[in-house]
């Protein structure tokens, strides 16, 4: 296995802490993957195992975040890049794919898809797990495209996406981050329900073909309120309600509409389903 993460043009993600003053970069990415990442974990596992990743697959994750999905497809045996904005999470991704006393086998490339070297191309899976819908759809279909071109001929390229709106418990925690940004008119920022064929679009935009799809439960977990505030924030989608109403107000607002899942131990719990599309490269 030889992981390699590569630095492209995907949406920040940075966000901050309930208490206190704004954290650093570092300490936001960090509150994602010690936190909010894991909440995926089914998603990523259910696409792999259809898929079959293991030795011999070599994968591209497009906005890998901290690594988690890299690390869950280079325990099978799968040769792993990724690829990722977010400095801050790429550092810890660089942490979890180089063990301690190991030698340093991640590298970072400055720019886009298109910098990579040559060596670099042979992709047999793409995956894009950030959810369809929370912003950066522009900058993810200019993404996959590129990727395309360093994939084989009918390499797998799996999208991730929200399952109906009636599914999801965190939809209406989601929608604190939508009513705050209203009265900038800022209706695009952050989340929105997910649509029925939103990934189907996706597909056809970056032009893929599509090759069968699943939903996959991934419920939201919490030790406490606090954590479930640091949770959510740290996925970005809460960035556009920061900037116009303020840290404390989002978290004011953020802990009232958990508080409905909160259960007597104190434990946060959201019910979720996610949703899958596996489409083919030309």
């Amino acid at each position: 296995m030889s992981p390699t993460l590569v630095r492209h043009q995907i949406p920040n993600t940075a966000s901050v802490h309930p208490d206190g003053p704004a954290p650093t970069a570092g300490t936001r990415a960090r509150d994602w993957a010690e936190i909010q990442e894991r909440m995926l974990v089914p998603l990523y596992e259910a696409a792999y195992d259809r898929l079959g990743i293991g030795p011999g697959t070599r994968l591209l994750g497009l906005g890998c975040g901290s690594g988690l999905a890299l690390l869950l497809a280079a325990a099978r045996g799968a040769q792993v890049s990724g690829v990722d904005a977010d400095e801050s999470r790429l550092e810890l991704a660089r942490e979890r794919l180089t063990p301690d006393g190991m030698p340093e086998v991640t590298r970072l490339v400055s720019g886009g898809l298109a910098d990579a070297a040559p060596e670099d191309a042979g992709f047999t899976v793409i995956t894009a797990f950030h959810p369809v819908g929370c912003g950066g759809t522009e900058e993810l279909t200019g993404a996959l495209t590129a990727a395309t071109a360093l994939a084989e001929r009918g390499s797998a390229v799996v999208l991730g996406g929200w399952g109906p709106v009636e599914r999801c418990a965190a939809a209406g925690v989601l929608r604190v981050a939508q009513r705050l940004v209203a009265p900038a008119k800022r209706l695009g920022a952050g989340w929105r329900p997910a649509g029925r064929d939103d990934l189907e679009e996706l597909a056809a935009r970056a032009g893929l073909r599509p090759d069968g799809s699943g939903r996959v439960a991934c419920p939201f977990g919490y030790a406490d309120l606090a954590s479930a505030v640091r949770g959510m924030l740290s996925t970005g989608l809460f960035e556009g309600a920061l900037e116009v109403a303020g840290p404390r107000q989002v978290e004011k607002e953020l802990a009232e509409a958990l508080h409905p899942f909160q259960r007597p131990d104190g434990t946060v719990w959201m019910a979720n389903v996610f949703r899958y599309l596996i489409a083919r490269t030309p």
